[in-house]
């Protein structure tokens, strides 16, 4: 199955595509500009480079959460358009999933952690054991002292990984190992290697895992609690 994945979930963007666990090509960006200016390009960028055209992608993939509300809003809406048009499925990936997966063949924890403002981290846990991923806890949202303590109590190699992995280093006090950057945030191949093998969707059955509502609608929702 030849599967496009789009990621833009946070500050970097992505579009990756594979065929069969096989990378054919992959663009990433992690600049100040907004998603919906790079991502397409980018999208063309590696059907050129991989000498594919539209009509022979099988399915699509994305970052669908958790992560920035507008990130997550552009990568559904731009899975959505391509996967209607060409009447092709769809594949939810978890953002926090997506980043473990660039970890196949690096034996330990994978720590993946999302800012998520107010001293809180997007969070789930996976390991990675003889090329395999293996989910240990479900996505979250979480303080980053309550994650330490959790942590402390692991053994082995533990790996911060994700857009979110300096707060978390520095909140952990430096305790665990950082990923280098060319693993650490998230990108298309992760998508596309999480992806495989997963359950297909219709383009209009995709939709955003946000974990918590946004910003203004829980002040809206702590006005109201604190006006009776």
């Amino acid at each position: 199955m030849k599967i496009l994945a789009v990621e833009c979930s946070a500050g970097p963007a992505s579009a990756a595509i594979i065929e069969d666990g096989k990378m054919l090509a992959e663009a990433f960006v992690n600049v100040k500009i907004t998603h919906s200016q790079t991502l397409m390009p980018m999208v063309d960028c590696v059907l050129k480079a991989s000498a594919n055209d539209i009509d022979e992608i099988d399915g699509y993939a994305v970052g669908a959460g958790p992560g920035s509300f507008t990130g997550l809003r552009i990568g559904i809406a731009s899975v959505k358009g391509m996967a209607m048009g060409a009447d092709k499925p769809c594949i939810e990936v978890s953002t926090l999933e997506a980043i473990a997966y660039n970890f196949v063949g690096v034996d330990g924890i994978i720590c993946c952690a999302m800012d998520a403002r107010c001293s809180q981290v997007y969070n789930a846990l996976f390991e990675s054991r003889d090329g395999v991923i293996t989910r240990l806890c479900d996505d979250r949202a979480i303080k980053c002292a309550d994650l330490y303590e959790e942590l402390k109590k692991l053994s082995g190699n533990i790996i911060l990984a994700g857009d979110g992995a300096e707060l978390l280093h520095e909140a952990t006090e430096h305790s665990f190992t950082l990923a280098p950057v060319a693993l650490r945030y998230q990108r298309g191949l992760g998508v596309c290697l999480a992806a495989e093998g997963k359950e297909t969707i219709d383009a209009a059955a995709l939709m955003p895992s946000y974990l918590r509502l946004p910003q203004a609608e829980r002040e809206r929702l702590e006005r109201e609690k604190n006006n009776g």
